[in-house]
């Protein structure tokens, strides 16, 4: 495969150490969005650290690769709609308050 034969090079620790990092900044986010009383947005970046940890499963031989991205995949499918949500909540209600002066 001449497009993306690089990534067959990597070895198994860098991809863990690319999903840790992912995780810790999701971890990150979300801890200060529950700080900040934002519940929709805190539970999506959890649900996107909770995805990162499933990544991990495959890399470390616990899952098979079909089973951790497809679980992996749909919660961060979830996580990403939950963070829209509540960005664009937030969005039109600053909107609405601005209109409304």
């Amino acid at each position: 495969m001449p497009i993306g034969d690089f990534i067959n090079v990597i070895p198994p620790v860098g991809f863990l150490a690319i999903h840790l990092a992912a995780f810790a900044i999701g971890a990150y986010f979300a801890w200060r969005s529950f700080g900040a009383d934002q519940s929709t947005l805190g539970l999506g970046f959890s649900l996107y650290a909770l995805g990162e940890l499933v990544y991990m499963t495959y890399h470390l031989d616990w899952t098979i690769f079909l089973f951790a991205h497809t679980i992996a995949e749909v919660l961060n499918l979830v996580a990403f709609v939950l963070v829209f949500l509540a960005v664009g909540r937030t969005m039109l209600s600053t909107a609405a308050i601005r209109s409304q002066t």
